[in-house]
């Protein structure tokens, strides 16, 4: 198995890296058993570029997931469709053109900024959208699993929802956002389940409780991801990383929302376990 960050905020090192763009999103390409998937399309059509730099032939991708409905992890969907004329890109049920950041001013007046998949998206490529409400193998080996009550219920998300000022537009009135529109890509190998889930706004080890109960029995090996923690306290990042410190995953590779002050602090408490990624990154297991 191979995985490649085609984008992601955080610039490659590498000299390598130079002809590479960043933006704030994230895209990643993996090989696995002889097909390709890709995860999300960052937020504009650079990831297309960075894929023809880093040798990723977008036409040879069998499948698309996206992690969940928002811009920056949407928005070079139609980049791909162009590339790709044949993948089906699969996104959960609940993932429409109606997800907002709300912001307040002088702590009084609300104000409801536009985040979600870009408008008309869709529609327009309704033939190549597979909506998944259940959990789905999509290939042999690879699969994906929306969020499960049984770890944290949808008032609970909604609680995490309303910490992030996310919110959701329906039948032209707003909700706090409870993450359904949100999903994990997981693929099986031989070291265990390599857990991927783009922003983790349902918490990233809440997510592997999830994928535990999905496959009782199976260990996790790696969750890779944003962890959407670049706001959160030092204390509480702790808090986390100690939480995932005893789930036992042996590999964390995190970036885009996660922070680099949290990423400092993953670090601390975990170790070589925790890899920050980055544009143009290689991951082989």
């Amino acid at each position: 198995m191979k995985v490649r960050v085609i984008i992601d905020n955080i610039p490659g090192t590498a000299a390598s890296a130079s002809s590479l763009r960043s933006e704030w999103g994230l895209c990643v390409h993996v090989e696995y058993e002889g097909h390709n998937v890709l995860l999300d399309t960052g937020s504009s059509a650079k990831f297309a570029k960075n894929a023809t730099a880093l040798g990723v032939n977008l036409s040879k991708v069998d499948a698309g997931v996206l992690s969940h409905a928002h811009y920056d992890h949407a928005n070079g969907m139609r980049a791909f469709f162009e590339a790709n004329d044949h993948a089906p890109f699969y996104l959960r049920k609940a993932a429409l053109e109606n997800c907002y950041h709300t912001h307040k001013i002088f702590g009084i007046f609300t104000y409801q900024e536009y985040i979600g998949i870009r408008r008309g998206t869709l529609k327009r490529f309704a033939d190549r959208i597979r909506f998944a409400d259940s959990d789905t193998e999509i290939l042999p080996g690879v699969f994906i699993v929306g969020h499960k009550d049984c770890v944290l219920d949808a008032a609970d998300r909604a609680a995490i929802g309303l910490r992030a000022h996310f919110a959701v537009k329906e039948n032209g009135k707003y909700r706090t956002d409870s993450f359904d529109h949100e999903q994990s890509l997981v693929f099986d190998t031989p070291k265990g389940l390599f857990v991927m889930n783009s922003c983790s706004h349902g918490g990233a080890d809440n997510i592997v409780k999830e994928i535990e109960a999905t496959f009782p029995g199976k260990k996790i090996y790696a969750i890779l991801g944003g962890f959407h923690l670049f706001r959160t306290p030092d204390n509480d990042v702790r808090k986390f990383a100690e939480r995932l410190r005893e789930l036992d995953v042996q590999k964390i590779y995190t970036g885009h929302c996660t922070g680099d002050r949290a990423y400092e602090i993953l670090h601390e408490v975990l170790g070589d376990r925790a890899e920050q990624l980055h544009t143009g990154m290689a991951i082989e297991i």
